[in-house]
């Protein structure tokens, strides 16, 4: 099972000075090797500390980083303050990530793994179709960017369409549905404490939270992702892969930081 994930990663800065290696496809990477499938992460970090942390922190989870560039300037940031155990993002610099482009090498690379994926703020949405046009299976993470253009174009190029929402009502699922509607095998949203919600275009399948001692939030929907595509990957039902990915949550939040 080859994964491969592509674009933002950060350091998540707490309150207390505290850093942690963190950003969606990075999250996605390493909890996907936790779960025992063969992980590559490609993007790029800044010659600054924190790009040396990140890189060791990748290297100790056994993250194939063959493709993490170090790029003249400062690894992305994200300040993060915990307001009762649920955490709440501040300002981010996206420092080198502002430039990300991927290589020909790099995207043989990629086109040579069984799935890919990425999200909203990775600058990697625009090989999608290139992506699909070559037979990759792909998921996206939209994260709770509802009214974002991409929402509107590019399901079209995207297997696994995840989403962040609050509850399950009307206007989630209409959006699911319109998601599927544009191409997309399966649009899945979480909902926080009202678990999940997932749409085939033929039903919806719901999931409740597992419960578990709530220590960070930081990495829950990352984690959720992951339980969710690795059972996909296993040939699990949806019903099945929205638990996968509710068990894989509930032990991501009883620690602090993504990993």
């Amino acid at each position: 099972m080859k994964i491969v994930t592509v674009g933002d990663n950060c350091m998540d800065i707490y309150s207390d000075g505290k850093a942690y290696p963190g950003g969606n496809p990075v999250n996605v990477a390493v909890y996907l090797k936790e779960l025992g499938a063969d992980s590559s992460y490609i993007g790029w970090v800044g010659t600054d500390p924190y790009g040396h942390q990140m890189a060791e922190a990748l290297k100790g989870k056994g993250i194939d980083k063959t493709f993490l560039s170090r790029k003249e300037g400062k690894t992305a940031v994200t300040h993060v303050e915990l307001i009762h155990n649920d955490r709440h993002f501040g300002l981010y610099d996206e420092g080198v990530m502002a430039q990300f482009t991927l290589t020909d090498e790099e995207l043989e690379y990629i086109l040579s793994h069984q799935l890919v994926h990425a999200g909203i703020w990775g600058h990697a949405e625009w090989y999608y179709p290139l992506f699909k046009q070559r037979g990759l299976l792909t998921a996206f993470d939209f994260s709770d960017q509802l009214e974002h253009g991409l929402v509107k174009t590019l399901p079209a190029f995207v297997d696994y369409s995840f989403f962040s929402y609050s509850k399950d009502d009307e206007f989630i699922r209409e959006l699911l549905k319109d998601v599927k509607k544009q191409g997309s095998k399966v649009a899945v949203a979480t909902l926080g404490e009202n678990g999940s919600l997932a749409y085939d275009g033929e039903q919806f399948y719901q999931c409740e939270i597992t419960e578990a001692e709530v220590v960070d939030t930081m990495g829950a929907g990352d984690s959720f992702i992951a339980g969710f595509i690795f059972g996909t990957l296993q040939g699990q039902s949806i019903q099945q892969c929205l638990k996968s990915g509710t068990k894989k949550a509930a032990a991501t939040i009883q620690y602090f930081g993504a990993w």
